[in-house]
């Protein structure tokens, strides 16, 4: 990869112009099938497969009088009247009438007529319930503009002193839009990377890119809702994500960057080297946390598994902008971010700032290294504590900001009528087989009268054709509580009871009923979702540290962190510590789909922090050997980059808390107070403390295991590598292999040592030797399927192992002695038009016909220029096969010794 990154890096530099061009009509582009397709978002939340949502797509079919969204006026009499006064029910009544005239009305309930409880107790207050057909995406706004058109008329019939209020669930669903407080955000990112930089351009490149990543990410995703049903959450987690990981790629790249200009380095090569470095830790960070956001599918919701990918999309654009577009600009600026060198006392260079304040944070941090795990991992779990009450559930209109008209018509319902109205139930059942179906109806609300937990049952009936019958149940508690859930579940105990007294098959929907089966699934979700995350975190640290302490050290990490958000969500939005500090005037319940979205974009995040700061201890680890001293020379060469890119996060996902829906609100939070901890308490302080403690053991990795797992070179040490071998084994060696000290061990000794050899282009190399374990072997190598232990090769000027997938694509196999038809076998090899042919066992060809064949197809291919490696148990067996003889490389291989002669 590290490769593959360099090259791109150089070729977005040169070609930096039609790079940034592309990318400007790309995002233009965007826009303008966002204005042109978008539809608008919808927060109408579904579970397929659930008895809730079965029984509401029921309802639309049978009985959808009350299968749709809903409306709902609230009438309270001025203080010394009842709405039954001639003065306010008449109005009242004829606000029925016109509302019944409205198109795409259903229904409307007047509140004098067969429905009980839609006049308060007191009869100081009135509801007029009013059906609409349809879900509320698709109202169109000439509904709703015809309901408050009616809204103004009731007002204005009204004695005076008499307040009027629209609500309901049709006006429920707000649109979060950006506020200046996300402005701020982006000031405080802009401030760091000042700070961090020290140079106004190089502060401005990153916030520039990211903003053109959002830009594009928000635009599909607004696209995108002329073909699926997306939430308002989706767009502006989009938005919150993109920000932050977009500086944040940007910023490792260009902070590397800036590190080898300071040392002398050409810009073009600079920006190629940073790509192919920081660049791989950026698509490796990126891609946890896409991959972590894609997980959201395990929890089998839609809408939850569309505000996932529309995540990842964002995070996956920021890290394609970052590997393109951001060595594009480095090319258009190219000296001019060159850092101006700052002598110091002695007139020798300074070392950059914050140098010895990271050096005293690490040496204290270690002084002590198993007191400082005890006081961290102490602290965490006590914040972590009230997690064990975190209560989840859907917003309603009660979460809306205070003044808006849905959280008005909630707060009048429930001071007049009690919270339960705002959280009715629709208990449905099948009722074609009774003989008398409003008999049936009213026995099964007196049934349910009966239940613990219910209100009033102000409505039982059958529908028109008598085959459908609803109960509408009015809790005692409201939609988020937990008294309402519990009524949900004690309504579905009994329907095995009255499906054998009555015949009937009962079900429980409505919003409400929808809001709670959606929490249940989720909560259901968080214990395959974080064993996936931690799964996916440990397999991928130790692909990359080749390490089991530090992916289990990091893990552990990561579920700290995640404790401490869920901590302190509970203390602000349930407890009500500070609340009032982020605008949240009404404690409660917090958004059911907030632990599992923090917890995979946390991972993603975590990771960030953990690779750029670990992969440099482990790079010191491996050029210098004391572990203990790579833990303090990595940390201080790492935190700067760290300390910025977790305070743009914090900026970024704290500026969303104080003007941010109420949706994204304690997700942004969560993920402000998780980054902090994450990068400052876990990855800066708890982690070079265990890896202090664990000295040389944190890097010891099971060599079986170390084959098994691949290859993620983070920080580029392939590319170094091929780098270093560019001019070897001299410059302009035109060799087909070149190879020198290749040794590979086995269990029981090494398969071949101390191979050296060089096969020119066209040339043929025998390697012979009594036994196949250590000449098959060697073979393989050669051709990119096998990696040496040690050793320097090259095959057809690509490095091993670092180049193997583009060597494997040159190097085709023909294994002989396992082919029922060899001519076939060497034939599909030779097919292939690879420069380079390794034939296994070549000698297994007796057979004379076969042999004349093989020596013909042989002959053409030397005739194409084609190098052939071949193996065989003694070199005369090839004798009539090889062609120019004279011209043969032959290497004799004795398995399992040190022995190898030429």
């Amino acid at each position: 990869m590290s490769s593959t990154l360099y090259r791109l890096g150089r070729w977005a530099y040169l070609r930096h112009g039609r790079v940034a061009l592309a990318w400007l009509l790309l995002v233009l582009l965007a826009a303008g099938s966002a204005g042109l397709l978008g539809k608008g978002t919808d927060n109408t939340f579904s579970i397929p497969g659930t008895e809730s949502g079965n029984a509401l797509d029921q309802l639309s079919r049978t009985f959808p009088q009350v299968s749709g969204t809903s409306a709902m006026y609230v009438v309270v009499a001025p203080d010394g009247m009842r709405v039954t006064d001639p003065a306010i029910k008449a109005p009242i009544e004829n606000a029925v009438s016109a509302l019944g005239g409205v198109p795409n009305v259903a229904a409307v309930a007047d509140p004098f007529g067969r429905v009980s409880g839609a006049v308060s107790d007191d009869t100081s207050a009135a509801v007029i319930t009013v059906q609409i057909q349809g879900q509320s995406q698709n109202v169109g706004d000439q509904t709703r503009s015809d309901l408050r058109a009616q809204l103004d008329t009731l007002k204005s019939a009204l004695p005076a002193g008499s307040d009027v209020a629209l609500g309901g669930d049709l006006f429920s669903r707000n649109v979060p839009s950006v506020s200046v407080t996300e402005g701020v955000g982006l000031l405080v990112a802009a401030i760091v990377l000042l700070i961090t930089f020290g140079s106004f351009v190089a502060a401005g490149l990153p916030i520039l890119t990211a903003l053109l990543g959002v830009g594009l990410s928000v635009a599909v995703v607004f696209t995108s809702t002329a073909f699926a049903t997306i939430s308002s959450t989706t767009p502006m987690l989009a938005l919150m994500l993109g920000l932050a990981v977009g500086i944040d790629y940007a910023l490792f790249i260009i902070s590397r960057h800036r590190d080898q200009l300071r040392a002398g380095m050409d810009p073009a090569e600079s920006t190629a080297r940073a790509l192919a470095t920081a660049g791989s830790a950026v698509v490796f960070a990126g891609l946890t946390v896409m991959i972590a956001l894609i997980g959201l599918f395990v929890a089998n919701i839609p809408f939850l598994t569309v505000m996932g990918v529309a995540g990842a999309g964002a995070v996956g654009v920021a890290v394609i902008i970052a590997l393109t577009l951001t060595p594009a600009l480095l090319g258009f600026l190219g000296e001019r971010l060159r850092p101006r060198a700052r002598p110091g006392a002695d007139g020798a260079p300074r070392a950059p700032h914050g140098r010895r304040f990271f050096a005293g944070w690490v040496r204290t941090a270690t002084r002590v290294p198993l007191a400082t795990i005890l006081v961290v991992v102490a602290v965490l779990g006590l914040i972590t504590l009230p997690a064990t009450r975190l209560n989840l559930a859907l917003p309603d209109a009660g979460s809306q900001p205070q003044g808006s008209e849905a959280r008005v018509t909630y707060d009048l319902i429930s001071k007049h009528f009690g919270p339960g109205w705002n959280g009715r139930l629709i208990v449905t059942t099948t009722i074609i087989g009774s003989t008398d179906p409003v008999g049936l109806m009213n026995d099964l609300k007196s049934e349910i009268e009966k239940l613990p937990g219910v209100a009033a049952v102000p409505l039982a009936t059958p529908n028109q054709t008598a085959d459908t019958g609803i109960v509408q149940v009015i809790p005692e508690g409201g939609p988020e509580s937990t008294q309402t859930a519990d009524l949900v579940r004690e309504i579905r105990s009994h329907h095995d009871e009255w499906q054998d007294k009555y015949g009937v098959d009962i079900a429980v929907t409505g919003i409400t009923a929808i809001a709670i089966d959606i929490s249940s699934r989720l909560g259901h979700a968080l214990l395959p979702f974080g064993l996936f995350v931690v799964g996916l975190s440990f397999v991928l640290l130790a692909m990359v540290f080749r390490s089991l302490w530090v992916p289990l050290k990091a893990a552990l990490g990561y579920l700290l962190s995640v404790g401490t958000s869920f901590g302190i969500i509970v203390l602000v939005f349930q407890d009500g510590w500070g609340a009032s500090l982020i605008g949240v005037d009404k404690t409660g319940p917090v958004i059911s789909f907030m632990p599992i979205v923090l917890m995979g974009v946390l991972f993603g995040l975590a990771m960030d922090y953990e690779v750029f700061l670990v992969s440099r201890m482990r790079e010191e680890y491996v050029h210098g050997g004391d572990a203990r001293r790579a833990v303090r020379e990595g940390f201080v060469h790492s935190a700067t980059v760290v300390t910025a890119a977790a305070a743009i996060m914090f900026s970024v996902f704290a500026a969303f808390v104080p003007e941010g829906d109420v949706n994204i609100k304690p997700i942004a939070l969560g993920l402000a107070i998780g980054v902090f901890v994450d990068a400052f308490v876990v990855r800066m302080t708890l982690v070079p403390a265990v890896l202090q403690l664990l000295g040389d053991r944190a890097w010891r990795f099971p060599h079986r295991l170390d084959r098994m797992l691949p290859h993620f070179d983070v920080e580029g040490e392939g590319l170094a590598a091929e780098l270093s071998l560019a001019d070897w084994p001299e410059p302009g060696s035109a060799d087909a292999v070149a190879a020198e000290g290749l040794r590979l061990d086995g269990p029981d000794g090494p398969f071949y040592a101390d191979v050296s050899t060089r096969v020119p282009r066209g040339g043929t190399l025998v390697i012979s030797g009594g036994h196949r374990s250590g000449r098959t072997p060697l073979l393989l190598t050669m051709a990119g399927r096998v990696h040496a232990d040690a050793g320097r090769l090259k095959v057809d000027g690509l490095v091993a192992p670092v180049r193997a997938a583009s060597i494997r694509g040159r190097v085709a196999v023909a294994r002989m002695a396992r082919a029922t038809d060899p001519v076939a076998e060497l034939g599909a090899a030779l097919d292939t038009g690879a420069p380079i042919v390794a034939i296994d066992d070549l000698d297994a060809v007796a057979d004379p016909q076969y042999r004349r064949a093989v020596a013909h197809a042989l002959a053409e291919a030397h005739g194409r220029g084609t190098t052939l490696l071949v193996t065989c148990l003694e070199p005369r067996a090839l004798e009539g096969l090889i062609p120019d003889p004279e011209h043969v490389v032959e290497l004799l291989v004795v398995s399992r010794t040190l022995e190898v002669s030429r």
